[in-house]
């Protein structure tokens, strides 16, 4: 393991030929984490993930995550059924040990990156508060594809009060309330967060008192895995059912579904 402890045969490898740590780790039959610490030691800046995805690219190490590559929509489904239950089969250590990477690769950043990334995240929640959710639009989709009727942003339910619902399906009376991250992190300010849920709890009062069935959906992550739509779609599409069948009681007439 001489090579390791040449710092410009390191650097050489790291940067100027652009290798993995994976790469260099097979070269010379050791582990992963053993280069990376070395690489640290000597005081070598590790890359972001941004800028090891582009190099692996580069490289053809790896394929374009977003790019089109030809998947029947079954297929696609499929992959990501694989996907999220080879992460509900990981063991704890596995899941501490993708953790800790994902914890010191935010380490490793440097402060401007930091600051960009946290910038990079906020346009993102903005644009999902003004334009409406994608999971809201997705909702509204599988409402319609099962045959349910309903009304797109529905006002004047409640008479004399100026509130808009998400989703109403008039022949249930009931309200599906989408809620982003907005409704529960001070986005545009804490003051703007305070009246945001001071008028949701408002209106819940408001439309329960008018004996309208209200099913919130409260979107806690800034983004969700075609999964996690399927999942919620399949925890409203199951209210909606029990609701077809016998309304429940006055006082029971809301329900929280957290993603």
């Amino acid at each position: 393991m001489k090579k390791l402890e040449d710092k410009n045969w390191c650097h050489t490898q790291y940067w100027d030929k652009e290798r993995s740590i994976g790469d260099i780790a097979k070269e010379l039959d050791t582990y992963p984490n053993k280069v990376r610490r070395a690489l640290k030691s000597h005081g070598i800046k590790l890359r972001d993930k941004g800028s090891a995805q582009a190099v692996a690219l580069k490289k053809g190490r790896s394929s374009h995550p977003t790019k089109d590559k030809g998947h029947s929509e079954e297929s696609k489904l499929k992959i990501s059924e694989s996907v999220a239950q080879n992460w509900e089969n990981l063991s704890y250590e596995e899941l501490e040990a993708r953790r800790e990477t994902a914890r010191e690769q935010w380490r490793n950043m440097s402060e401007e990156d930091k600051i960009k990334l946290r910038e990079s995240a906020v346009p993102g929640i903005k644009r999902a508060s003004t334009e409406g959710s994608k999971l809201e639009k997705y909702i509204q989709n599988q409402l319609t594809k099962s045959g349910y009727v309903i009304e797109y942003h529905k006002k004047g339910i409640v008479p004399n009060a100026n509130l808009e619902v998400d989703i109403y399906l008039p022949e249930l009376g009931t309200a599906i309330e989408i809620d982003g991250p907005s409704h529960f992190l001070p986005i545009w300010g804490q003051e703007a967060l305070n009246k945001t849920i001071k008028s949701d709890n408002e209106k819940n009062g408001l439309l329960r008192y008018h004996g309208i069935m209200v099913i919130r959906v409260s979107q806690k992550r800034k983004t969700l895995s075609q999964k996690s739509m399927r999942d919620t779609w399949s925890a409203i599409e199951k209210e909606i059912k029990d609701i077809s069948i016998k309304m429940p009681a006055k006082n029971k007439r809301f329900k929280e579904i957290e993603v």
